[in-house]
C-alpha cells in the first residue's frame, strides 16, 4: 500500500470532562457542539515497515478481549493458578507447545496464593473461602506430582 507523504489523517477530539478549567461543572454538551478538529501528520519512521522487518505486529481490538467485567478476587485467584498452572508445565504455550516446569516460580506464585489466604482470612464470602481453598490444593498436589514425574525422568 503505497502511503502519500502529505497525506493528513483525520480524527476528532471531544472533550468529555465533567468540569471546565476553573472548577465548575459543565453541563453536558451534545456530541458535536463540542468537537474539536486535530489535523496530525502520520507518523515518520526511518525504519522498515514491521513486515519488512520479520516482524509480525498484532491488531488486536478489545473485540478480540471482550469486557469480562469488572477485576475481583475471583479474576486475582484465577490469574495466578493459572499463571501456576504455566509454571508447572502443565498448560500449552500460545502456539501449543510445550513449556519446561519452572518450579521455583511455580512454587513462589503458589506461595503468593497462600499469603492471600492468610491476609484475607475473615474478609471473604463462604464461596471465596472454599474456591481459594480448593485452588491452592489442587496447585499443590500438581506440584509435588509434576516434581516427582520430573524427579523420576533424571534418574
Amino acid at each position: 500500500m503505497p502511503e502519500d507523504k502529505n497525506d493528513v489523517s483525520d480524527f476528532k477530539v471531544v472533550d468529555r470532562r465533567s468540569f471546565a478549567e476553573d472548577g465548575s461543572r459543565r453541563a453536558p454538551a451534545p456530541e458535536a457542539g463540542k468537537t474539536t478538529e486535530v489535523r496530525q501528520p502520520p507518523p515518520r519512521s526511518s525504519s522498515p515497515p514491521a513486515e519488512s522487518r520479520g516482524v509480525v505486529e498484532s491488531a488486536q481490538t478489545e473485540e478480540d478481549y471482550p469486557d469480562e467485567g469488572p477485576a475481583n478476587f475471583a479474576t486475582l485467584v484465577s490469574y495466578l493458578s493459572t499463571t501456576a498452572m504455566f509454571q508447572l508445565g502443565l498448560l500449552p504455550g500460545p502456539g501449543g507447545e510445550r513449556i519446561p516446569a519452572d518450579f521455583p516460580n511455580a512454587r513462589r506464585t503458589i506461595d503468593l496464593l497462600e499469603v492471600l489466604q492468610q491476609k484475607t482470612q475473615g474478609n471473604l464470602t463462604e464461596d471465596e473461602v472454599r474456591m481459594l481453598q480448593e485452588v491452592l490444593y489442587e496447585l499443590r498436589l500438581s506440584f509435588v506430582e509434576t516434581s516427582q514425574r520430573q524427579t523420576r525422568k533424571k534418574r
